[in-house]
């Protein structure tokens, strides 16, 4: 017994110095640079807690121990493995497009890396890859009804020869409810917001109008496979539109969070109407308000441009508000009008805040301008 545990504290010494060099040179599993607090034995991999839960979900595929609890024998695996040398082995295929989740994403995108990687070595064998690189999709999933707010089965098929998503409202439809093209396509995951752990929010552009759609599938792989075959197709669009850049500059157009979300009050544009609570999206420079989180419209769009452009943020209202409203304010100065709002809470108030802060401080783009003169000419 004294041998082993003498074995036992020099091999943790040893597991010790790799969890600090794992730690500063390689991701946990793929999904965040958490401390590790666990390992596969049978993978050879450092894990922290966020992603031994996952990891729990394949026990023929990953067996756990625990780094400070669980007793170790020097000819343990991981001694000769390492994430440096499973990410050589397990992830050398991935395809630029593919979304490598962080540990804040949703669970069905972490779960589904993990599987992706380890149970089905997708990343190993290209033809595993073909459900989103084909460049077209077709399938079904539960769209939520814009007016009604039921899911109803729909056909959907994404195809990149014709550069859109289409889907259809009856199973034998020749013709399409709507056409989404890839070039103004976005998916982002919201399960909460949705109800589903599967939820995804698709928006496009209508007539330079954002228009969002709800929709989920039971099987989560189906559903990351479909977010995926969106982002490749519009990686593939972009090569084309940008042919000189590198897969580094063209990753971040692919899809995109929200940058935030949440209730506000607003007022109109001479600041005597009656202040009205709205749910608010900001999505890059498109500041979008709705009525209900799941409307398919916004009620209303402000596009939110840089300092240099005479944007400004600023805490507060001004002393001449009127009506009723909560009592933490911002306003919006562009080059045309202020836009008033208030937040239920200081700490709202300054996370909404720091996010139009982050925008108005970034230069724009050329696009950006194209994008900023048709606001000013919105009817």
């Amino acid at each position: 017994m004294e041998y082993l545990i003498t074995n036992n504290i020099f091999f943790m010494e040893k597991l010790k110095s790799r969890v600090t060099f794992a730690n500063r040179t390689s991701r946990t599993s793929g999904l965040s640079f958490s401390e590790p607090d666990w390992v596969s034995c049978t993978l050879g991999v450092f894990l922290c807690q966020g992603c031994s839960l996952i990891h729990r979900s394949i026990p023929h595929i990953s067996r756990l121990k625990s780094i400070q609890q669980d007793s170790w024998e020097t000819e343990e695996f991981i001694t000769s493995v390492g994430n440096a040398v499973a990410n050589a082995k397990y992830e050398q295929s991935v395809p630029p497009f593919y979304y490598r989740p962080t540990h804040s994403d949703c669970r069905v995108l972490r779960e589904q890396w993990v599987r992706a990687k380890y149970e089905r070595q997708e990343f190993m064998y290209i033809e595993k890859q073909e459900p989103y690189s084909a460049g077209y999709r077709e399938g079904f999933l539960w769209k939520r009804g814009r007016d009604n707010g039921q899911f109803l089965s729909r056909r959907f098929i994404l195809s990149e020869r014709e550069g859109a998503l289409k889907y259809f409202n009856k199973q034998d439809a020749r013709e399409p409810k709507a056409v989404m093209r890839i070039e103004t396509l976005n998916a982002t995951f919201q399960p909460a917001k949705i109800g589903n752990p599967c939820g995804l929010q698709i928006t496009y552009l209508k007539d330079n109008s954002t228009r969002n759609i709800f929709v989920y599938h039971e099987d989560s792989k189906e559903m990351v496979d479909w977010f995926n075959a969106i982002r490749a197709a519009r990686f593939h669009y972009h090569q084309v539109a940008f042919p000189g850049a590198s897969d580094t500059d063209l990753i971040p157009k692919l899809t995109r969070s929200f940058m935030k979300e949440g209730y506000m009050e607003k007022t109109g544009p001479k600041h005597t109407e009656g202040f009205k609570k709205r749910w608010f999206t900001m999505d890059d420079r498109r500041l979008m308000y709705f009525k209900d989180p799941l409307d398919a419209y916004a009620r209303g769009e402000v596009f939110i441009g840089s300092k240099e452009n005479s944007y400004k943020v600023l805490p507060g209202l001004p002393p001449s508000t009127q009506g009723y409203h909560w009592q933490h304010g911002i306003t919006i100065v562009t080059p045309d009008r202020k836009f008033l709002f208030a937040c239920e809470t200081e700490a709202e108030q300054k996370d909404w805040i720091a996010a139009f802060q982050r925008v108005v401080n970034r230069p724009m783009h050329p696009q950006e301008y194209a994008v900023e003169a048709h606001f000013k000419h919105k009817p």
